[in-house]
């Protein structure tokens, strides 16, 4: 009789190899996973079943943390403007938290990895549309979620390829001057 499969352990080696793969990006060999879990390769195989299989429970892993830590970034707060929200949350998501997420999913989209989650570019794209049209709902808005969400996807890339961060932050604080400006333009005035 072979053993069961023990959860914890499987939750357990997950989290490591996410940490890994967040802090070094994704492996094209085992060996690396195996020294952050301190298991062997037939354990690591014996709980995820393949190589490829692993990798892609560590990407989903991943983007489960990127989506509560940038979700709740983008949360719209009741005592706070929502461009004060998105200028906050930008400078999460390109600081030292949110650039090992940047990094293994830029990775994932320009790479062979693309593989390991054919459909990622649409759902990394789609998925950040709620939580800013119900942000921008604040400003009377949502419509401008696609708009915002290209802005910040495009800053994001330039910055990727240059590593210009003066620049880029200026551009998004020119970017959210605008948004201010239209959601002051759109404001029902008092007679």
């Amino acid at each position: 009789m072979g053993r069961r499969p023990q959860p914890h352990i499987r939750d357990s080696l997950l989290d490591a190899c996410t940490d890994h793969a967040l802090a070094h990006g994704l492996p094209d060999r085992l060996e690396p996973l195996v020294t952050a879990t301190g298991t062997s390769a037939r354990m690591l195989l014996y709980h995820f079943g393949s190589r490829d299989a692993l990798l892609r429970a560590v990407l989903g892993h991943a983007r489960q943390r990127q989506v509560a830590l940038f979700g709740d970034l983008l949360r719209a707060r009741p005592d706070e403007p929502y461009p004060a929200t998105l200028e906050r949350a930008w400078t999460a998501m390109t600081g030292p938290d949110g650039q090992p997420y940047l990094r293994m999913f830029g990775q994932l989209r320009e790479s062979a990895e693309q593989q390991l989650w054919p459909d990622f570019r649409r759902i990394a794209t789609t998925d950040w549309l709620g939580p800013l049209e119900d942000g921008l709902r604040s400003l009377g808005r949502p419509d401008l979620a696609t708009l915002v969400l290209a802005v910040i996807r495009g800053l994001l890339l330039d910055l990727d390829a240059t590593a210009d961060t003066g620049r880029v932050d200026r551009a998004f604080r020119d970017f959210l001057g605008a948004l201010r400006h239209l959601a002051r333009a759109d404001a029902p005035t008092a007679h």
